[in-house]
């Protein structure tokens, strides 16, 4: 059962993720660049989220995620993946950590369930696409979330840093 999430708090993915676990009581966390920078300027105080030493920026942050988490789950409009998304990828490859990619256009239900069977996670990373890239991309990850939730996200009460 994913019991914490986690994501770096940019606009988008991350921040719909975060958003997602806050209304519903689900621990999470994550890295997040130094001087908790984003595309849209520093990322608010209201996710708790530790930032990179020694000046880390969005390369780091992601790899740093990646290792921290059981597996990574990463969603987009597009079918193909760019920029942060396909860095994350790599990160989940070199780290031999699970990662699966879905967007709107596959049977992402299916797609998720059986990947949820297949492995134990824990604390699941999530990326995606930041909001200038791809507008809607919250409203999918809520959506995803939402169709995921029950038995599959867990609380174990409160929140934590990292």
């Amino acid at each position: 059962m994913i019991t914490k999430i986690i994501s770096g708090g940019q606009t988008g993915a991350d921040r719909a993720a975060l958003d997602w676990a806050i209304a519903h009581g689900i621990p999470y966390g994550g890295w997040c660049p130094a001087g908790r920078m984003a595309e849209d300027g520093v990322i608010p105080a209201k996710y708790q989220l530790a930032e990179m030493p020694d000046g880390g920026g969005y390369r780091q942050r992601n790899k740093a995620n990646v290792h921290d988490s059981d597996a990574t789950l990463i969603l987009t409009i597009s079918p193909e993946l760019s920029g942060g998304s396909k860095q994350t990828v790599s990160f989940a490859k070199h780290l031999r950590k699970p990662w699966l990619h879905v967007h709107p256009e596959m049977n992402w239900q299916d797609a998720i369930t059986s990947w949820l069977a297949s492995i134990q996670i824990e604390i699941l990373n999530v990326a995606g696409p930041r909001s200038s890239k791809e507008p809607d991309i919250g409203v999918f990850v809520m959506k995803v979330f939402d169709a995921i939730a029950g038995n599959t996200i867990g609380s174990s009460g409160g929140r934590g840093l990292g």
